[in-house]
C-alpha cells in the first residue's frame, strides 16, 4: 500500500497493513532497505489513522442530543 493509497483506505485496512509491517519489522528478517521502505509507508499510514480518528472526534462532538432523545448534529451556523 502506497502512502497514497493510505489515504484512500479504511480506517481498519490502514490499521491492518500497519500491524503487518510491524509484525513484519518485529522478526528482523527484513532488508535494510526494505526496512526503511516499510518505516515509511507504516509513518504514512499511521498519520491517515491519525487524521481518521481526528475527523472522527471532530464530527462526533458536535453530535447533540435532543430533549426526545433523538441525535442531530451541530450546524456550524448554530454554534
Amino acid at each position: 500500500m502506497t502512502a497514497k493509497n493510505s489515504q484512500k483506505a479504511t480506517f481498519e485496512e490502514s490499521l491492518r497493513r500497519l500491524e503487518e509491517i510491524v509484525s513484519q519489522l518485529e522478526q528482523g528478517e527484513v532488508s535494510l532497505e526494505d526496512s526503511i521502505k516499510m518505516y515509511e509507508e507504516g509513518l504514512a499510514l499511521s498519520k491517515g489513522c491519525i487524521d481518521k480518528l481526528t475527523q472522527a472526534e471532530l464530527k462526533l462532538k458536535k453530535l447533540v442530543k435532543n430533549v426526545d432523545g433523538s441525535l442531530h448534529f451541530l450546524d456550524e451556523e448554530t454554534e
